[in-house]
């Protein structure tokens, strides 16, 4: 439901506390079935082809790294470190880089929008017998993750990222900084669910500090299968210090609440305060090494507590977190289930952390905890190259065996870029290739059609190969390329005649000399004496069969022609009568409107008058200007048009006048005005809308929209999709309004619509209907994604100040930093799930990709904000249930816990 609700007040610098859900069946206890292995990808970095062997401890199977990347060498570590790691078959061998400067592994078929836990492991073991200690980076697809640091040959480096992946697949990437060769030991990619860490989005990720189980576990590390998604939990306990607790019960989580969970096995054991000790506090603290470029995007941490003894009748624990002598936050663990605290703000990075926790006055017990993970933040807002760019330069690598650098992605990031390659680079799309140089390469073989796929390329330099077989003639079809040389290769067949004409009419520059079997001139392409014969022959039979195929088409023509006659005047007949059934006069329009007296609206149509009817009901009446630029014809189609569909996020037709010279559409009133008014504050009485206010308002938008697209047959594409026409009733109910720009598709198999001109309101066009008149349904979603954009930031469609920037170009730049704060409307004064934010943020971006294939379809995008509205009410649910948490009175939601 979307009706109008009182929000929770709540702030994304809050520490919240989570009480996950618990799942039956996924977290494991041991001697349960193991979870699903579904996705989970295992490499052991080295490994001889075609060989693959089971981890002794998790049980899961580790395999050859072929396949994955197509550079470096296999390398055994040094016989002086095997030994010790007889049960790490993964430390025995690496893969080394030497002779690149970029060697990247590619991990496939995954979900697109996803989160994924991606872990590399690094044992330098003296595998080259240099006995020196290497220094390189690591990259998550074009994102920097961090530095890889050896600083001993036995021990181990691990780099584990949280990250959401936008693509069906991800490379890890590791680049060397003159500081000695990179290698990997092992790569792990492992699928969470998405409910899962919810400070990670499209734009930033979480990388792993520590994560660690409190007590005594045996020296044993967690792992799968007691962790599904296979997180290594790493034991920490300390006689000295701390006393470790214990139980065999399982822990379980609260149902119907957040789920970042711990496995039960890890909240199974925890520490408290000494048995001898009079202080009723806990102390945790330990220096923290972050190889990261830019340590101000901040840390997070998650504690994890649960009650593991049984309280006597009056026995209570109940502590404070205190952490860098920060607010106070009172806490009391419930019996075997399983809590977190957690921070959805990242706070400042420091070198070292303390967490303490004291027992409050209240309390006849000491503090426990059982466990915690630590991160810091990355930024993964860069973007690789253009989807289908990177397809075809990945085919036009594999075809002509490309080593050179042609690692990774092809353009970012920019000191990256493929040799020969040059790029495009805007702010608001993905980098394009324009321009490659593959002469004097040794290309062998026929030139590839993939080519083609490179809509953006300039200059193709083919020249100095062994290229053979003809000239595609797809070539001619690249709209950007001025520069084709195919000079001293191979070259057999004619020159296509779309490339000689763009070459004769100066729009191409088009090199083929010392290409001896090429056709160039007539004379050189003439057909032999038999080839002559056999055209002969064709030429004659070729018509008589064409004049009797033809014949019967037009046979066949006809009877259809006048079926659909017979069928058309009935259809028009009933549309007249249908329209005619809901006609006013001008006369009829003075008396509903009182003479036109109260002005609702302005638009390029004409004006819209307040109005009643005989029975009371109220209505808008749009009345078409003299001066408007819509005609008669376009009048009559949003009519008739309108009287056929019918949905409850679409405004309604009431009736409509033609009377002389005067037209008008009489419409359902909508008492809320329109979304721009709305949000623009336009009047000075109306309250900001709240978040979930926004939410249904851009949900029943965009099922609107949907009912449009697939629905209705044929489908129709709106074309003036924009805040001013999705107008609001006094529920606050969402209906799109002006349909007299639609537009609909005549065959089910229509790409596109190509029109005579461009219509629509500036600001919310889809690039290639602005540019190439090339109109679908995906033109609605871009311009759908522009109104999201304003619903999130409050900001117009173009900014004006020292510069004039689109929406989009604005909110991609702000983004860059990771702080979704600087875009959010600040009227809404915090109140939102920062997840369900992100992922909206997420899906106005992807909305107004540059490239209409990247946009979702409008299904997909009213299936998104429903879900980000039900984040919005679990958040919500989840503040009314935990106010025994926020003990302080509700302005302790306001400030920011400085956790770890």
């Amino acid at each position: 439901m979307c009706a109008p609700s009182k929000m929770v007040r709540r702030s994304s610098l809050t520490l919240l506390l989570c009480l996950a859900a618990a799942v039956a069946g996924v977290l494991q206890v041991r001697g349960q079935r193991a979870p699903s292995l579904e996705g989970f990808i295992t490499i052991d970095c080295g490994l001889p082809e075609q060989s693959s062997y089971v981890d002794p401890v998790t049980k899961i199977r580790a395999m050859s790294d072929a396949g994955f990347t197509d550079a470096g060498y296999n390398r055994n570590t040094s016989a002086e470190y095997m030994g010790q790691l007889r049960m790490a078959p993964n430390y025995h061998n690496v893969r080394s880089f030497p002779d690149t400067d970029r060697g990247c592994y590619t991990l496939p078929s995954l979900t697109p929008g996803s989160k994924y836990l991606l872990r590399a492991l690094f044992r330098y073991g003296n595998y080259d017998g240099l006995d020196r200690l290497p220094v390189f980076d690591l990259y998550l697809g074009v994102n920097f993750w961090r530095t890889v640091n050896i600083s001993t040959a036995e021990g181990v480096v691990q780099a584990e990222v949280i990250a959401v992946v936008l693509d069906d697949s991800v490379q890890v990437c590791l680049v060397n900084t003159g500081s000695g060769t990179p290698f990997i030991s092992s790569l792990a990619l492992r699928p969470l669910e998405n409910t899962l860490y919810r400070q990670v989005n499209a734009t930033q990720a979480l990388v792993l500090v520590d994560r660690r189980n409190m007590g005594d576990t045996g020296n044993f590390t967690i792992r799968y299968p007691d962790d599904p998604y296979d997180r290594a939990w790493l034991p920490w306990s300390n006689p000295k210090l701390w006393l470790d607790i214990s139980t065999k019960e399982k822990v379980q989580e609260n149902i119907g609440s957040l789920r970042l969970h711990a496995p039960s096995a890890v909240l199974q054991t925890a520490v408290t305060v000494l048995n001898d000790s009079e202080s009723k506090t806990v102390e945790l603290s330990w220096k923290t090494e972050m190889d990261h470029v830019d340590r101000m995007l901040g840390c997070v941490a998650i504690l994890y507590f649960a009650e593991l003894q049984i309280l006597a009748g009056d026995a209570v624990r109940e502590f404070n977190i205190i952490v860098d002598d920060g607010p106070n936050h009172p806490y009391r663990p419930k019996y075997l289930v399983g809590d977190a605290l957690y921070d959805v703000k990242p706070h400042e990075c420091l070198s070292r952390y303390n967490i303490t926790m004291v027992a409050t006055a209240n309390s006849t017990l000491p503090p426990t905890i059982n466990a915690f993970e630590y991160f810091s933040v990355i930024s993964t807002a860069n973007v690789g190259t253009d989807l289908q760019d990177v397809s075809a330069i990945n085919a036009i690598k594999v075809k002509y065996q490309m080593k050179k650098n042609w690692m990774g992605d092809p353009c970012a990031p920019k000191t990256f870029v493929w040799d020969g390659l040059t790029c495009s680079y805007v702010i608001s799309g993905r980098p394009r290739i324009t321009s490659i140089n593959m002469s004097s390469g040794g290309l062998k073989g026929d030139i590839s059609s993939y080519f083609a796929d490179l809509k953006d390329i300039q200059s193709l330099d083919l020249s100095y190969n062994k290229l053979t077989g003809s000239i595609p003639n797809v070539l001619a079809q690249l709209p950007s390329l001025v520069l084709l040389d195919l000079t001293g290769n191979q070259i057999n067949g004619s020159i296509p005649s779309g490339l000689l004409k763009r070459s004769q009419d100066g729009t191409l520059t088009l090199r083929y000399n010392k290409n001896p079997n090429l056709c160039i001139d007539n004379n050189s392409c003439q057909p032999t004496k038999r080839e002559n014969n056999f055209k002969i022959v064709v030429c004659i039979v070729v018509p008589i069969v064409a004049v009797v195929v033809i014949g019967a088409l037009v046979v066949l023509l006809i009877l259809m022609v006048r079926k659909k006659k017979g069928s058309t005047k009935s259809s028009k007949q009933q549309d007249r009568q249908h329209l005619d059934n809901h006609r006013f006069t001008y006369k009829e329009l003075e008396t509903i409107t009182d003479n036109f007296k109260i002005v609702l609206g302005q638009g390029g149509f004409g004006t819209v008058y307040d109005g009643f009817l005989q029975d009371g009901t109220q209505v808008a009446v749009k009345l078409r200007s003299q001066s408007s630029s819509q005609d008669v014809r376009e009048f009559l189609t949003e009519a008739q048009t309108i009287t056929k569909i019918h949905h409850k996020n679409l405004v309604s037709l009431v009736g409509y006048c033609k009377d002389g010279i005067y037209l008008a559409l009489v419409y359902e009133h909508m008492s809320k005005g329109n979304l721009e008014d709305k949000l623009r504050g336009k009047n000075d009485k109306d309250v900001s809308l709240t978040w979930r206010q926004r939410l249904c308002i851009a949900l029943q938008s965009a099922q609107g929209l949907e009912y449009l697209h697939k629905s209705c047959s044929p489908p129709f594409v709106h074309r003036d999709v924009k805040t001013s026409n999705i107008l609001l009733n006094k529920n606050l109910e969402a209906k799109v309004a002006d349909f007299g720009l639609m537009k609909a598709f005549s065959k089910e198999d229509d790409t596109h619509i190509s029109t005579v001109r461009v219509i629509g309101t500036r600001g919310y066009l889809a690039p290639e209907y602005a540019a190439a008149l090339q109109l679908n349904e995906k033109s609605d979603v871009y311009s759908f994604g522009v109104v999201l954009l304003e619903v999130i930031t409050g900001q117009p469609t173009i900014l004006e100040s020292t510069e004039v920037i689109h929406i989009v170009q604005w909110a991609r730049l702000h983004l860059s930093g990771g702080n979704i704060e600087e875009v959010v409307d600040g009227r809404m004064q915090g109140d939102f799930n920062v997840n369900g934010m992100w992922k909206a943020m997420d899906l106005a971006l992807k909305c107004t990709e540059h490239d209409p294939a990247q946009r979702p379809t409008m299904t997909d995008v009213a299936a998104q904000l429903q879900y980000c509205l039900e984040l919005e009410s679990e958040d919500q649910n989840r503040g009314n249930a935990n106010n025994n948490f926020h003990m302080m009175k509700d302005s302790s939601r306001d400030r920011d816990l400085p956790m770890m």
